[in-house]
């Protein structure tokens, strides 16, 4: 969230406080306690609006739709204590929470143009020329996102009021808050789809060629052999183009690296020699979906691929307390370490997008401090070093594949 959304949801939370504080007021002013010690009227009121704008975020956080906004009306008006309430988008009424209904509503999106145009509040009589409606004064004031006036938010009063102006104008800032933040949520989970995205395109076709290639080469002379990669090919290949969940299970991903692995191995024969050292109490660690398997394949590409050779690669997965520590290791050609940070700090392009994706990632996530860890040298291989808290809030495996 840019410092802007966080001050103004700081705001929004010292203007909630202050409206309680203000309703504790005239609470304590209309009577006394009611039998059970809840706390003064200024606390006693301080914690009701603060507990109806905590019902009234949750749809919010959706962002502004019919539905949300059918959620949230009625905690809103609850929040102002007005007669009416209702918001609207750019084009229509989405939801109406009080009397007069019938016959204010067709009108709303009339009174809301100039609101909608201007992003400034505005109030003034209702018009309604039905002497028994309660509903004789109107406040209006604009929800505004990321992209600009979204829609509008319009109380209803049984008279011109100050208070009414001022506290639905806040209100509505605090429902700007919410929006912002939904349509942050929706950016970040499109920000991860693009991500996943872009490291199921870095699977080469080469790759996948090349195992088609290695599987049929066994087709004749080995064809249980065949059987059995081809397995692994479509099991692989299922895991790594998954719809569904951000995150997954070390045991999962472990899986997909072996059958990866497996594929390798049929290609590249006596070259290719794998270690695995997997602590089975880390299996169930939670972690960013296809975190590892790009970093595998580099050290395949890197530790086979550019060099000639035995090569070896260990994957090892081991518990440290409060956090599982995984290390892939290849003995390969390595790199230049300036080269390397050049390429995450993204100030140099690099042939594939595995490493600074997946560093990037990791730190989206859990924080700066568990980046991506890399010991290298030119001829000297290369060592990551992954860290994954074992729990960690909004972390949560997906669906098993």
């Amino acid at each position: 969230m840019t410092g802007i959304g966080y001050a103004a949801l700081a705001v929004a939370g010292v203007l909630l406080l202050a409206a309680g504080f203000v309703l504790g007021r005239i609470a304590g002013r209309r009577g006394g306690r009611d039998g059970l010690d809840l706390g003064t009227p200024v606390e006693r009121a301080t914690f009701h609006t603060l507990h109806t704008a905590s019902l009234a975020a949750p749809p919010l956080r959706a962002g502004l739709t019919e539905d949300t906004a059918r959620k949230a009306a009625r905690r809103l008006r609850s929040l102002l204590g007005t007669e009416a309430l209702c918001l609207t988008d750019r084009s229509a009424v989405l939801a109406w929470d009080g009397p007069g209904g019938d016959h204010h509503r067709a009108h709303v999106m009339e009174q809301v143009a100039a609101v909608l145009d201007s992003g400034r509040s505005h109030s003034a009589p209702s018009g309604c020329a039905d002497v028994a409606c309660p509903l004789r004064w109107t406040v209006i004031a604009p929800l505004i996102g990321e992209e600009g006036v979204l829609g509008a938010l319009v109380a209803y009063g049984a008279g011109e009021s100050a208070v009414l102006v001022r506290a639905a104008t806040e209100v509505a800032r605090w429902v700007s808050v919410q929006l912002e933040l939904a349509e942050l949520d929706r950016s970040r989970t499109r920000l991860i789809e693009a991500e996943i995205r872009a490291l199921r395109a870095q699977i080469s076709p080469h790759f996948i060629f090349n195992s088609l290639a290695a599987i049929a080469s066994f087709v004749r002379t080995d064809p249980e052999r065949a059987r059995e990669l081809l397995l692994e090919f479509a099991d692989f290949t299922r895991y790594s183009f998954r719809r569904h969940g951000e995150f997954a299970q070390l045991a999962d991903e472990l899986r997909s690296i072996e059958q990866y692995l497996a594929l390798a191995g049929a290609r590249f024969g006596d070259r290719l020699k794998v270690t695995l050292q997997i602590a089975p109490e880390v299996l169930p660690v939670t972690l960013p979906f296809l975190c590892l398997q790009p970093l595998v394949e580099n050290a395949v590409k890197h530790g086979l691929e550019d060099s000639p050779g035995v090569r070896r690669v260990t994957l090892a997965a081991r518990d440290a307390g409060a956090e599982a520590v995984v290390t892939i290791e290849d003995d390969g050609v390595g790199m230049d370490p300036e080269a390397l940070r050049a390429i995450l700090a993204g100030e140099r392009p690099s042939s594939g997008i595995g490493l600074s994706n997946v560093d990037e990632r990791l730190r989206q996530v859990y924080g700066d401090a568990y980046g991506l860890v890399i010991e290298t040298g030119v001829g000297a291989g290369m060592k990551i070093t992954v860290r994954l808290p074992k729990y960690h809030a909004g972390v949560h495996p997906g669906p098993r594949p």
